[in-house]
């Protein structure tokens, strides 16, 4: 049974909460925190997400008016300058609207698309990877968010 649109939209918009509800809490000061010699900061870690979610609007679900340079993709290290909340924050607004924008305009989910990430997929499986990577770097952030200092 093929899903809709809406169906995977939602999907997607409760999945990303996991992301999403951390950030209502965060300061200034939790920008720095890292766990022991782990090396990404919580801002590294806020600054990712929202460059992978940029790209997946712009590269997988083909949104053409993107605009991203995806600096934590692109250094593939956090060099330290992730710490302007303000800026994050309104960082991360944008990826998202911009990949719920890309969501709701993408009706051929079972068409392929093909990166040099991870290979060819349909665009339901796509969704299934960003899915995944935001949960994935959401639990870091909790747990460094916990934990770090």
């Amino acid at each position: 049974m093929l899903m809709t649109t809406a169906h995977y939209l939602a999907l997607w918009q409760e999945a990303r909460t996991r992301f999403s509800n951390q950030l209502q809490a965060i300061t200034v000061q939790d920008l720095h925190k890292k766990l022991g010699t782990s090396p990404n900061s919580v801002g590294f870690l806020i600054r990712h997400v929202a460059d992978v979610e940029l790209l997946f609007a712009k590269n997988v679900f083909k949104k053409t008016d993107v605009q991203v340079v995806a600096r934590t993709v692109i250094d593939k290290r956090d060099t330290g300058e992730w710490t302007h909340l303000a800026d994050l924050l309104a960082y991360q607004q944008t990826a998202f609207e911009q990949l719920q924008a890309a969501i709701q305009a993408t009706t051929d989910w079972e068409g392929t698309v093909a990166t040099p990430e991870f290979g060819t997929k349909t665009k339901a499986e796509a969704l299934g990877r960003i899915v995944s990577h935001t949960a994935y770097h959401a639990g870091q952030l909790a747990i460094v968010l916990k934990y770090g200092n």
